[in-house]
């Protein structure tokens, strides 16, 4: 079995807007959205964190699923067309890191170290935080180069 880097990282609870893509390639779809209203909301995308999780998952035979993407923002911001604006409660997780291209296959080797650790399956957010979101910001996204932190939910 290959080794995998987890660390256990606790999120507190943010203020976050949230817009969803649908369709074939829908995390991009949710990036051009919520950029777009990041900046017609005059939000400085250098000090914000960007979140996303599959919203519906895949489902067998289709090409077809959503996407939903955060980005936090503080309490002057508000819900604006499509984009609403949450405040997510936070959670213990399990965290690794991978490049976007090995995003998916990065999952199962995190599910497999916490079926044998001590923490049990906890029932918040899966979530996927992109840690070089310049990239997404002037939409030339680019695969290789992207980082992502994984976020798998665990219980003590």
């Amino acid at each position: 079995m290959n080794e995998i880097d987890v660390r256990i990282v606790r999120l507190d609870p943010m203020r976050v807007a949230c817009v969803n893509g649908f369709g074939a390639q829908p995390e991009l779809q949710a990036w051009e959205k919520i950029i777009a209203f990041a900046r017609s909301n005059g939000i400085d995308l250098k000090t914000c964190r960007f979140f996303g999780y599959n919203n519906p998952s895949p489902a067998p035979g289709s090409p077809n699923y959503g996407y939903d993407q955060w980005i936090t923002v503080d309490s002057g911001v508000q819900p604006a067309g499509e984009v609403t604006v949450q405040t997510f409660e936070g959670g213990l997780y399990a965290v690794t890191r991978c490049r976007l291209s090995e995003i998916t296959a990065a999952w199962q080797p995190l599910v497999t170290w916490r079926e044998d650790s001590p923490y049990k399956q906890a029932h918040h957010q899966w979530l996927e935080e992109a840690l070089t979101p310049d990239s997404f910001i002037s939409g030339e996204s680019d695969m290789d180069a992207a980082v992502f932190d994984i976020y798998l939910p665990i219980a003590a």
